[in-house]
């Protein structure tokens, strides 16, 4: 594949995430043939398929999975070259960017608005998602640092704890359980849990946790958002175990209540995290060391006494 070109491959990932011709079209300012035709010559280049069609959308072949973890790498490699480029010229800026699980949300847009004004020619970049999707991300050597509650073991990593990341089961403020000073976990097994969707590190914690006790949780709904869940307590409509970071404001204005439940919080650590073998460019090590001593400072005072 020595002969392909920047284009193609952008055009691969176009397609591959809008899903459409034409709108990959419409992203890259070409006609639908010319993508067509870089999609095809990337194929010919490459000796197989790297895109199907299912139902009315164009998504990857494991071929073309592959291509584009290595097209990935090489747009990082590049930028990163950038930064270096403009640091030896002696300009000022560069860019960061950092991935943070979906619970972290809470704090570190607040942090990075700390760290933008001590350094306001940095161009930073923040992606939210859920733990599966952010280790695919960190995998494929997509973003500078993250910030995560449990890092992954398949990566090597290196690793700065942020500080404490507690966790509690929030419950409506009518709820039945709610001013009982001790709350034995086994009680939890007649409770409905309203629960985050599999690849979530809250939904796996409280699998562990619960497992540990012997309690099977009844599942009641699975919501692919924290504010969702909220919500959805807050309307009666279950119990859930859920970062106490995401629900800081609602237990200080009295909408959510923690239960009393023995044995919580479950105490875990806030971590920000790269790869052991990426070499961070100055603007992304200012913002590792800056999470790693200031970052504390940021999150959420949510236990209400």
């Amino acid at each position: 594949m020595r002969n392909t070109t920047f284009k193609q491959f952008r055009g691969l990932e176009a397609l591959a995430r809008i899903g459409t011709v034409s709108g990959a079209a419409k992203e890259l300012n070409l006609t639908p043939p010319a993508v067509t035709t870089q999609v095809r010559q990337l194929e010919e280049a490459a000796g197989l398929p790297l895109i199907e069609r299912i139902g009315d959308r164009f998504v990857p072949t494991e071929a073309g999975r592959q291509v584009l973890a290595a097209g990935a790498r090489i747009e990082s490699a590049l930028s990163d070259c950038d930064d270096v480029l403009r640091a030896l010229k002696g300009l000022t800026g560069g860019k960061a960017s950092l991935a943070v699980v979906s619970t972290a949300k809470y704090f570190a847009p607040h942090a990075l608005g700390a760290f933008g004004k001590v350094h306001p020619t940095i161009e930073l970049k923040l992606l939210v998602s859920n733990r599966d999707d952010l280790f695919t991300v960190l995998r494929n050597d997509a973003v500078d640092i993250a910030v995560m509650g449990r890092p992954p073991e398949d990566i090597e990593v290196e690793r700065w704890v942020i500080g404490d990341h507690p966790h509690i089961i929030i419950a409506a403020p009518d709820h039945p359980l709610v001013g009982r000073r001790s709350i034995a976990i086994s009680e939890l097994a007649r409770e409905t849990f309203l629960v985050r969707e599999p690849g979530s590190g809250t939904r796996t914690l409280m699998e562990r946790r619960l497992a540990e006790a012997g309690v099977n949780p009844k599942i009641g709904i699975e919501i692919g958002s924290n504010e969702t869940i909220k919500q959805a307590v807050i309307a009666g409509l279950g119990i859930s175990f859920i970062s106490a970071h995401t629900v800081a404001a609602e237990l200080a204005d009295g909408r959510l209540v923690e239960l009393k439940v023995n044995g919580l919080p479950l105490m875990r650590q806030w971590f920000v995290v790269k790869r052991a073998d990426k070499r961070l460019l100055p603007a992304a090590e200012a913002l590792r060391a800056f999470l790693a001593s200031e970052g504390q400072r940021f999150l959420p005072k949510w236990r209400v006494e």
